[in-house]
């Protein structure tokens, strides 16, 4: 789907198509064009669902619990959470998207956006058609193509594209008015829910009637970030690079555990397991922190024997070393450690983030960023990014059998990052 062409420069957003649910296919080809739902930690709930489980009305967020007998009768395929795999089929996409494009901008484990100058932008609608193409061709994973004269105009032509053909063009002259009037406000990219609520209070309730709204409006009730989302949607670019995801605040890390955990020395493995990993995602977004809490309870269920409690670090400087963190987040298990309690959950946040280019500098010493543990914490990330997550821990974490991890009832294989779990061809 594509209109009139202008010059200038455009902007493409590329998004893989049910991706959860798509990763999982792509090992399994008996399974494509079928019904396939993936499951959060723990096989909790649904978090992703393939493009036939959404026609059988099957709900997003939906406790896996609540449904099974019907995902059962009509024989969908059911998976646990795979994050090895689905990381580097992303990074696959993300690398296929490159050889096309000289410059991509990935946005989140399934999206990018791809700028596109004049030169580029007056192809637009055969490079789209390319890298649909060619990312299912190198991948297997489906997406859609959205481009537009700006980011958030690039979403809406995405929006369009999932529903047509997977490809949608949108030019400087195109309809507009016709094409945003179709978008409900809470579908638009950049506006919550207390945004659309207070939008469709004084009668917004489209794409097209956002775009028309009063500049002074929108700087006074919806801040510069509603105001700048308005001037996109009216085809002038107002959002930089620096700008696309607000930096985030804090980093989680939390999980119900498999089995009831009684021993401190388990509980203290899951917690640096989940320091750990809530490391590696400060470190992938060149974050520090400026605090480290954990928290530990049993389960809601057991009346009789509750307990509940967290601590809190902060550090002089911003860190993302591992180890540190895990030092610190141990000495605050030693405090809120109870016996006698049968643990399900535990978790570690980091906070106070900072962008590490903000790191103020010291006359003083600064353990928590000496450049020779901030190359081992790279070396550290190199190896499991090649290797697999895991390859490479701390002692603290723990070697094997560890009853805390979650439960995966359905987990596939990692067929992309482990030997041992490589897919096996057969010649008939």
């Amino acid at each position: 789907m594509s209109y009139t062409s202008s010059k200038g420069q455009l902007w493409g957003l590329v998004d893989c198509n049910s991706f959860y649910a798509s990763c999982e296919q792509v090992f399994r080809p008996d399974l494509r064009g079928k019904p396939v739902v993936v499951l959060s930690n723990n096989d909790g709930c649904i978090i992703a669902r393939s493009a036939e489980a959404k026609k059988l009305g099957i709900p997003m967020g939906e406790a896996f619990f609540k449904v099974q007998g019907y995902l059962k009768a009509k024989k969908v395929a059911v998976f646990s959470s795979n994050f090895a795999l689905y990381g580097d089929l992303s990074a696959r996409v993300m690398a296929t998207m490159e050889e096309i494009c000289p410059e991509i901008e990935q946005y989140s484990i399934d999206e990018a956006f791809i700028p596109m100058p004049e030169a580029l932008a007056v192809n637009a609608e055969e490079i789209a058609v390319t890298l649909k193409e060619t990312v299912y061709r190198w991948t297997c994973i489906p997406v859609s193509v959205g481009i537009g004269p700006t980011r958030t105009l690039a979403k809406v032509a995405n929006h369009i594209a999932k529903k047509s053909t997977g490809v949608c063009v949108l030019r400087p002259d195109a309809p507009f008015q016709q094409i945003l009037s179709k978008v409900p406000v809470e579908d638009i990219w950049g506006i919550g829910k207390r945004q659309a609520l207070k939008l469709a209070g004084v009668g917004i309730r489209n794409a097209w009637q956002l775009a028309q709204a009063d500049d002074s409006w929108l700087r006074k009730h919806l801040t510069v970030v509603g105001w700048k989302t308005a001037l996109e949607l009216r085809g002038i670019p107002a959002i930089g690079e620096g700008e696309l995801p607000t930096p985030r605040k804090s980093v989680l890390s939390s999980r119900s555990f498999g089995e009831k955990v009684r021993d401190k020395a388990l509980l203290a493995e899951a917690i640096a397991s989940f320091t750990a990993r809530a490391a590696e995602r400060m470190r992938r977004d060149g974050m520090l922190a400026r605090g480290i809490a954990a928290h530990i309870r049993t389960s809601f269920f057991d009346q009789q024997r509750q307990y509940e409690q967290s601590g809190q670090h902060t550090f002089r400087f911003g860190t993302n070393d591992t180890g540190l963190l895990q030092r610190e987040a141990a000495k605050i298990l030693s405090d809120i450690y109870k016996p006698g309690f049968a643990y399900a959950k535990a978790g570690v946040m980091l906070y106070d983030l900072i962008p590490m280019k903000q790191q103020q500098c010291s006359l003083l010493p600064m353990p928590e960023a000496d450049p020779r543990r901030m190359e081992l914490m790279s070396a550290l990330d190199k190896i499991n990014g090649k290797h697999g997550h895991g390859s490479l821990k701390f002692g603290a974490e723990g070697l094997t059998g560890q009853v805390w991890k979650m439960k995966q009832n359905n987990l596939s294989p990692r067929f992309t990052t482990e030997w041992d779990e490589l897919a096996t061809a057969y010649c008939k």
